[in-house]
C-alpha cells in the first residue's frame, strides 16, 4: 500500500490549469523524482500536498486513507515533511531553537532548552544528520542550513519528505553528503519527494522518475531504463542540448573594473574586503563561493543598491562607484538579480509593467511624461514571444506565473535592453533544461556580440560551462582565479570552502590565472 497516492488531482489558477488530473504514488522507502519544464505544475501539485494549496479536484490518501489537508498543520500531523528551496529559518535563533520552533518542550509553562537540545542531539545522531545544536543559523553554512531544514521536519514526525530544489545553494561536496543523508533517511523507512532540474542528480539517486508537462503526468520511468538525453525529452517534447557549445572568447578593452571594493552587508558587517577585478567586452567572468560570502554585495555595489564603504567601480572608464540604481541602467548596465521577487519584478504589476520597468520613463514607452500602451503592449507581445513565457496574455500579474517563467520575464527585460555589460546572478534558478538551454545561448550570444558579463552562480556546472574566467571568493576576498574549462567542480568546491588558500596567494583577476 503506498504511503501516499494522489488520484485525479486538479488546481487551476485564473486562466491556468495547473495541475489537470494528476495521479501518482509513493511508495514506503522510496525516492520519487518530480521532473518537468517551468510551469508544468510540480511545485503546485507538491504545495497541495502540504495543505500551502488547496485542490480544486481529486483526492489525497495517505496510508490508503482519504484525508483533506487545507493547512501545513494538517500536513505535518500526517506525517509529511517540506523542504522549500529558500530555508525558513530564524538566523538570528540557533539550530535548536528552529528545530523545536512551535513544538517546544516545557517544564513548568517555560521552554526547556536542555530537553530540546537532547532531543536534536538523538534526532541528528539517528540519522547521520550532525548539526553544532547550539550555533545560530546565521554561523553555519548552507549545507547546514539545510540540515537544519531537515531535522525540523524529522521532529515533527515526518514519514514523508518533499525536497524543493535541494542542492540549488550547495557544493558539490554538500551535494553529495546530501544524497547521502537522503539515503540514510529512505533505509530507514521514510519516502521522499524529490522535486529537482538536475538531471543528473535524478539518475544518480531516485527509484523512480514522474515527469509533468502542461500540468499533466506524461510518463514515468526508473534511472536504470533511461538517461539524461531521453527525460530532458520527455520533459521539453524535443531534442535539448544538455552541453553548452561555444567557441573562443575574443576579449577587448576593459569594459567593467572594480578596484580595492570594500562594502558592507545589512548587518553592518564588513562583507567584501578589497576585491579587485575586471570584466572585457567579449568575455564571461563568474564568481563562484557559497551562498553568503559577500557575491551578493558586490553586485549591489556594482548596480547602485548598496554604497560601497571604500573602493572604486568604472564603467568603460566612467566612474560609477555611487551612481543611483537608474544612472547606473542608463549607463549600459542591466541586472538579473538573484531573488527576483525582491529586487526582479512587481508581482502585482501584469507582465507588461514588468517588462518596461527601468525604462517606463524613456521612449518608446514614454513621450512628455505619459505612457504610450500602444508601444508597451507591442514591445511586451515580442518578448514573451522570444523568451517563450507561458502565458495566457502581457495582462496576467506577474505573481501568478510559476517562478521559473517569472525568471524568463525578467531575462527579457534586462536582455531587450542591449546593454554594455550584463550583470546576471543566478540566471537559470528554477529554469528547466529547455529554458537553461536558451538562457545559457543568450549569455554567450551577448559575449559572441562584444559585450560584457559577470555571471555569478551556485551551479557550478554553469559556471564552468559559461565562464571564460573564474574567480573563487571566500570571506569577502577573491582566493583564486581559473582559466574557464581547465578546473573541475571538486577543486572549485575546496577553495569555495576555504581550503587551498596558501595556493592561490597570489590571485591574478585581470586575466592571468593562479592556482
Amino acid at each position: 500500500m503506498p504511503v501516499l497516492e494522489l488520484r485525479g488531482v486538479t488546481k487551476v489558477f485564473p486562466g491556468v490549469v495547473a495541475n489537470d488530473d494528476v495521479s501518482l504514488t509513493l511508495e514506503r522507502g522510496e525516492i520519487v523524482a518530480l521532473l518537468g519544464e517551468n510551469g508544468a505544475g510540480k511545485s503546485t501539485l507538491m504545495n497541495v500536498v502540504y495543505g500551502l494549496l488547496t485542490p480544486d479536484g481529486g483526492e489525497i490518501l495517505v496510508d490508503g486513507n482519504p484525508v483533506r489537508i487545507r493547512r501545513p498543520r494538517q500536513a505535518i500531523d500526517l506525517g509529511i515533511g517540506m523542504v522549500h528551496q529558500h530555508f525558513m529559518l530564524v538566523e538570528t535563533l540557533t539550530a535548536t531553537e528552529n528545530i523545536v520552533l512551535g513544538r517546544e518542550p516545557t517544564r513548568l509553562g517555560v521552554v526547556d532548552l536542555a530537553v530540546a537540545r537532547a532531543s536534536v542531539v538523538e534526532l541528528s545522531e539517528r540519522y547521520g544528520l550532525k548539526v553544532d545544536p547550539d550555533k545560530r543559523v546565521m554561523e553555519l553554512s548552507v549545507g547546514m542550513q539545510q540540515r537544519v531544514e531537515i531535522l525540523k521536519a524529522l521532529y515533527q514526525g515526518a514519514r514523508i519528505l518533499i525536497l524543493d530544489e535541494p542542492t540549488a545553494v550547495l557544493t558539490p561536496q554538500e551535494v553529495t553528503e546530501l544524497f547521502g543523508v537522503v539515503r540514510s533517511l529512505v533505509t530507514a523507512g521514510l519516502s521522499v519527494v524529490l522535486i529537482t532540474h538536475k538531471l543528473e542528480e535524478v539518475l544518480a539517486s531516485a527509484d523512480r522518475v514522474v515527469v509533468m508537462r502542461d500540468g499533466r503526468v506524461v510518463g514515468e520511468t526508473r534511472p536504470s531504463d533511461t538517461d539524461e538525453i531521453s527525460l530532458a525529452r520527455m520533459m521539453v517534447g524535443r531534442d535539448v542540448v544538455l552541453r553548452v557549445e561555444k567557441g573562443p572568447a575574443n576579449p577587448g578593452e576593459v569594459a567593467l573594473e572594480v578596484t580595492d571594493l570594500d562594502v558592507d552587508d545589512d548587518r553592518r558587517l564588513h562583507a567584501v574586503k578589497g576585491v579587485s577585478f575586471q570584466v572585457r567586452r567579449g568575455e564571461v567572468v563568474a564568481i563562484a563561493g557559497v551562498s553568503g560570502n559577500g557575491q551578493s554585495e558586490i553586485i549591489e555595489a556594482i548596480v547602485g543598491l548598496r554604497r560601497p564603504r571604500g573602493g572604486s567601480i568604472t564603467l568603460l572608464g566612467h566612474d560609477i562607484t555611487h551612481s543611483s540604481t537608474a544612472s547606473t541602467i542608463a549607463a549600459g548596465v542591466s541586472h538579473v538579480p538573484e531573488d527576483r521577487h525582491r529586487r526582479g519584478l512587481v508581482l502585482e504589476f501584469d507582465l507588461a509593467e514588468n517588462l518596461i520597468l527601468g525604462d517606463h520613463r524613456r521612449m518608446p514607452f514614454s513621450r512628455r511624461g505619459f505612457l504610450r500602451p500602444k508601444a508597451i503592449a507591442a514591445t511586451a507581445k515580442k518578448r514573451i514571444s522570444e523568451y517563450d513565457v507561458r502565458t495566457p496574455s502581457a495582462s496576467v500579474l506577474a505573481g501568478n506565473l510559476s517562478g521559473g517563467n517569472q525568471q524568463k520575464l525578467v531575462l527579457a527585460r534586462e536582455l531587450g535592453r542591449d546593454p554594455e555589460c550584463l550583470i546576471a546572478a543566478q540566471p537559470t534558478r528554477g529554469l528547466d533544461v529547455g529554458a537553461i538551454e536558451f538562457v545559457h545561448k543568450r549569455i554567450l550570444a551577448e559575449r559572441d556580440a562584444g559585450k560584457a558579463v559577470l555571471l555569478v552562480s551556485l551551479e557550478l556546472e554553469e559556471v564552468q560551462s559559461l565562464a571564460d574566467r573564474i574567480l573563487v571568493i571566500y570571506e569577502g576576498r577573491l582566493v583564486a582565479e581559473f582559466a574557464g574549462g581547465q578546473v573541475d567542480a571538486e577543486t572549485l568546491g575546496v577553495y569555495m570552502t576555504g581550503g587551498g588558500r596558501g595556493a592561490a596567494s597570489g590571485v591574478s583577476t585581470t586575466g592571468g590565472v593562479s592556482a
